[in-house]
């Protein structure tokens, strides 16, 4: 009988490349990743991994076996849910949620008292991930559900093997001084109202940065960008000392500091929001009591 435990950190080696970065993962030490390698080799009577460089490889068993584990995965969840539907369908016990930074603070954070109150006995514990580490981690299994954004204006891509849901759409937002020129033109604005205007951006390679040069795409206005600051709290700083103005998700933004408001734009850029989580889990409780709260919440 194959061990599932080891099983599982063979899947992570296989997604990870290395065995430091799998027992990161799956939240054990690189030894005992080692040994649950070596048990699944004693199991299978053959290897599993070899070495590359600084890394390891799987071997032709090894990638035929990792190819395999999903389905065994997916029949254990399935019948784990399928118990846990048959205790009245109430939720219970911990749900490993992996979400983006701003994800967790807009969407995440504001819903948890209420989950809390109306089901006592689940608990959610909460990893930072960017979206593509998120995914990963609910394959291998290591989180139950994964709260992922577009890039760019790209659809999240999922395996087959996954369900997602749609729970949120952010905006962008213009934030400036209440007194400046642009605060109180009682419209939306647009590319062509910020001649002469100074700002501070998300550095390059950033969403945001992205989101920023696309309110420009196809402008006659070239933006002057006087800073790059990734920190949404110290861009509002700098917006608060009346120099230059910022373009912010709303999911990001911080509470808006006193003489500073937030503008429309005409064509704000836009991201979705989704839940994603293994279709194996379809039926469980807890699964379906976060997406509840997580889309009336948002």
């Amino acid at each position: 009988m194959i061990d599932v435990t080891a099983l599982r950190a063979l899947r992570s080696v296989a997604a990870h490349g290395t065995l430091a970065r799998s027992a990161e993962d799956l939240g054990f030490t690189a030894s005992a990743v080692s040994q649950q390698i070596k048990r699944l080799e004693r199991q299978l009577g053959t290897e599993v991994l070899a070495p590359a460089g600084r890394g390891v490889v799987l071997t032709p068993a090894g990638q035929a076996v990792a190819d395999s584990s999903p389905d065994v995965f997916q029949a254990l969840e399935r019948c784990l849910e399928a118990a846990r539907s048959v205790a009245e369908g109430t939720p219970s016990g911990t749900i490993r949620l992996a979400a983006f930074s701003t994800g967790i603070r807009g969407l995440i954070a504001p819903m948890l008292p209420a989950l809390a109150r109306s089901c006592p006995d689940l608990s959610v514990r909460v990893l930072e991930q960017d979206p593509d580490q998120a995914l990963q981690s609910l394959d291998s299994g290591t989180v139950d559900v994964a709260v992922v954004h577009d890039a760019d204006g790209l659809p999240v891509t999922a395996p087959d093997s996954m369900t997602r849901e749609l729970v949120h759409s952010d905006l962008g937002d213009v934030i400036m001084p209440e007194d400046h020129r642009l605060a109180n033109l009682g419209r939306p604005l647009t590319s062509d109202d910020f001649t002469d205007v100074a700002w501070v951006t998300s550095p390059p390679g950033t969403v945001c940065h992205q989101w920023f040069w696309r309110v420009f795409a196809g402008a006659t206005v070239t933006p002057d960008v006087h800073h790059l600051v990734d920190d949404f709290a110290s861009q509002m700083a700098l917006v608060d000392g009346g120099e230059v103005i910022a373009l912010m998700p709303r999911l990001a933004r911080p509470p808006l500091r006193e003489g500073l408001v937030s503008v429309p734009l005409l064509r704000p850029p836009q991201r979705e929001v989704h839940a994603v989580w293994r279709r194996s889990a379809d039926a469980s409780p807890a699964i379906r009591a976060v997406l509840a709260h997580l889309v009336s919440d948002s």
